[in-house]
């Protein structure tokens, strides 16, 4: 019975620092991590989360933990994306992040209420460091940049999701969301334009599809070259 009890201890006391390994681990990777969450209830989807290591290994999850009783909107699944990102990208972001001191400090705009984007998080984790702002809003030039990234990258996955959907089940649907990824696009408004490449050629390549449509997603895919 002793013996059970001390094998039992002593399960419990390896969980315990196998636990705090992996929460030392997350707070200090090995390889530098930044790491941007942002959330708006009113906004499709509510919430995403990109986290970035220097070498480009990148991860990507969008949910709605909150469910709107009186939207029309379907509730969309979680998604979730690994992939590696640019160099050009990359580099961006970790310049910026050394450029806003790896966000130690309040960068959130005070001077006067500014009407709602979300709560946008953005972290810092290497080995020695471990820091994090909250903002709606910021007039720092590089919490700026970073933002217009991370936005932009959410705006290309979540149409390379749609994309997907629509040309399994709703190929008349693609063209109207093609439309729109390219004035965007236009606009300056995508990022890492490459990860969707495989749905974009597909549409490109089928036949079945509207010439219109086949023709936008072949521009756009111009931009992932």
């Amino acid at each position: 019975m002793k013996r059970s009890r001390f094998v039992v201890l002593l399960l419990v006391l390896s969980a315990i620092t196998l636990a705090g390994q992996d929460s030392g681990q997350n707070l200090h990777p090995r390889t530098p991590t930044v790491t941007f969450d942002c959330y708006w209830e009113a906004a499709r989807p509510q919430e995403y989360i990109i986290t970035v290591q220097a070498a480009g290994k990148t991860s990507y999850l969008s949910r709605n933990p909150v469910v709107l009783t009186q939207s029309s909107s379907p509730q969309l699944p979680d998604y979730q994306i690994e992939f590696t990102m640019s160099s050009v990208d990359s580099g961006k972001i970790f310049k910026m992040a050394e450029r806003a001191n790896y966000f130690q400090g309040n960068f959130d705009y005070k001077k006067h209420a500014m009407a709602n984007t979300g709560k946008k998080t953005l972290t810092y984790s290497d080995l020695s460091r471990h820091s994090q702002t909250v903002y709606n809003y910021s007039e720092n030039k590089a919490i700026q940049g970073l933002t217009r990234i991370f936005q932009n990258i959410s705006t290309t996955l979540e149409h390379g999701r749609k994309l997907a959907f629509m040309h399994k089940y709703d190929k008349l649907g693609i063209d109207t969301e093609l439309k729109a990824a390219e004035e965007e696009a236009q606009n300056h408004q995508l990022a890492e334009v490459q990860v969707i490449a495989t749905v974009l050629q597909s549409i490109a390549d089928d036949p079945t599809v509207l010439n219109m449509a086949r023709r936008r997603a072949a521009r756009i895919l111009k931009l992932s070259k």
